[in-house]
């Protein structure tokens, strides 16, 4: 049996560099683009509703990001959600602060209800927001809990939505199929850097376009980061996130599999 998850995609990513399609939020769309160039695949960030599916029909996976929505950007995302569903394409949803206000919310649920994506990628705070319970977000961010409450609630948004979830955190958890992994590992100065979440959810879309299976590409999506954020914080060396957040681009570049794989800390649970 092969090791889980198949860190050779690392290559054929760079090798494919798929087009993904991001519909990202002001705050981090220059950083998610760079991130996928940096990683290998080629971002498009188009966001006209009347080049929709001529953008979906090009492009391997489309990432949706709601950091900073309004009514035209919902619209916009569930016909890029109809569309890529047509083509079999993988759709990757960030339901940025869900928990922030109740229309925020119920746009989010439309859309899932809708056209549930192929993978979710969460915080705790969002999970649990988008589960009914009391999802308490500092603005966006969400990342505490105990481990035990990240991994359920990633196994529950998993069955209710019939998806992959991502669930990050200080170890996130990728559930699918009634199974869940622990990621480990990182830099606690992620937590620093405005848009690291996005970042690694443009990542799920990357190696969803070379992966079988949502599940392993999310896992694969996590291992990654997982692995630039603690050689971020090495070439950092104390100087605080200016200088991580460079070294997130230099490690997305210069990562190999055989790194990934002397990185890389996960168990099933």
């Amino acid at each position: 049996m092969s090791p889980f998850p198949d860190l050779t995609a690392l290559d054929r990513l760079r090798a494919a560099r798929p087009l993904i399609h991001c519909v990202s939020n002001i705050v981090a769309a220059n950083d998610c683009a760079n991130v996928l160039l940096a990683a290998g695949a080629s971002p498009m960030m188009a966001q006209c509703a009347l080049e929709a599916e001529a953008v979906t029909a090009a492009s391997s996976a489309t990432v949706l990001n709601t950091g900073t929505p309004d009514e035209g950007r919902f619209d916009l995302c569930r016909l890029l959600a109809r569309c890529a569903g047509k083509l079999g394409h993988p759709v990757v949803l960030d339901p940025v602060g869900v928990g922030t206000s109740p229309w925020r919310l119920s746009q989010i649920r439309r859309l899932l209800d809708e056209t549930p994506p192929a993978i979710l990628r969460v915080n705790l705070g969002e999970a649990l927001a988008l589960l009914g319970a009391s999802g308490r977000e500092q603005g966006v961010d969400g990342g505490g809990g105990d481990p035990a409450a990240r991994r359920g609630a990633a196994l529950a948004l998993s069955a209710k939505y019939g998806c992959a979830v991502l669930l990050s955190g200080p170890e996130d958890h990728a559930a699918w199929g009634g199974r869940v992994f622990r990621i480990e590992g990182g830099s606690a100065l992620t937590a620093y850097v405005t848009g690291s979440g996005c970042m690694l959810s443009v990542l799920c879309g990357a190696f969803a376009a070379v992966t079988d299976t949502p599940g392993e590409a999310a896992a694969l999506a996590s291992v990654f980061w997982k692995s630039c954020a603690r050689r971020a914080e090495a070439a950092a060396a104390g100087s605080g996130p200016g200088s991580f957040r460079a070294g997130l681009m230099d490690a997305a570049y210069a990562l190999t599999p055989q790194d990934l794989a002397r990185d890389t800390r996960i168990a099933a649970e």
